[in-house]
C-alpha cells in the first residue's frame, strides 16, 4: 500500500515538472533575436576556422622541425 503511494506521488511530481517546465520556457525565457543569432553563429564560425588554422600551422611547423631535426626518428 505504501508503494502504491509512492508511486501515485512520484508520477505527479514528474508531471508537475513537465508542467512547470514547460510554463518557465513559454513564458519566462526570453529568446534572442535572428540578428543576434546569426551574428553569434557568424562569430562562433570564425572563431573555429581561426583556431583550425593556428592547429593546421603548429602542426606543419612542428612536423618540419620533427622531420628535419631529428633525422632518426622516421627512418
Amino acid at each position: 500500500m505504501a508503494a502504491d503511494a509512492v508511486a501515485v506521488s512520484k508520477w505527479q511530481g514528474l508531471v508537475a515538472f513537465v508542467r512547470d517546465s514547460f510554463h518557465e520556457i513559454r513564458y519566462k525565457t526570453t529568446w534572442p533575436e535572428v540578428a543576434q543569432v546569426r551574428q553569434a553563429s557568424i562569430a562562433i564560425i570564425i572563431f573555429v576556422l581561426i583556431i583550425g588554422l593556428l592547429i593546421t600551422l603548429m602542426d606543419l611547423v612542428l612536423r618540419g622541425i620533427l622531420i628535419t631535426g631529428v633525422q632518426g626518428l622516421f627512418r
